[in-house]
């Protein structure tokens, strides 16, 4: 298993993944369309990232880093194939991401959830997000939003 940066070659992966998970526990929203049906235009081209788990030639995972502002970005859009979760692979990624984003310097990252999710907000929990009060929330699904200051 290695982590690897975005490449075109895997739109396909990064969106399927991330449908999945939206519609197993809620549905996909416009801006989720949006950004997924071009993740180049509306992630890397303004200065995020995205990153993606890869066992053998399969992807199993992602994340992406969406710039906000200047050194506030969302971390957004994590998804671990349901045959591999359970594996501790979405920590692996968040260590991979985190490390990243401290050695970019950014001042911190935000996160967009919903307490539904109990798995993956005790994730962030785990490594230091904090909840805070939501404002101008993209995601109708979301309910909690938290915040990991880096530096």
């Amino acid at each position: 298993m290695e982590i690897i940066s975005y490449q075109p070659q895997y739109a396909k992966d990064f969106k399927d993944l991330n449908i999945a998970w939206l519609e197993k526990f809620f549905y996909v929203e416009p801006h989720d369309e949006e950004v997924l049906g071009q993740p180049g235009k509306y992630i890397i081209e303004p200065g995020g990232n995205i990153f993606l788990v890869k066992k053998d030639k399969e992807i199993i995972g992602c994340v992406a880093l969406m710039k906000m502002e200047e050194g506030v970005f969302e971390l957004t859009k994590m998804a671990i194939s349901p045959k591999y979760q359970g594996n501790k692979i979405g920590q692996k990624l968040m260590e991979h991401t985190l490390a990243f984003a401290r050695d970019q310097a950014w001042e911190h990252l935000i996160i967009f959830s919903n307490r539904k999710l109990e798995n993956a907000v005790y994730i962030y929990k785990k490594y230091g997000f904090r909840e805070i009060p939501i404002e101008d929330n993209p995601y109708s699904r979301g309910d909690i939003k938290m915040r990991l200051d880096l530096s």
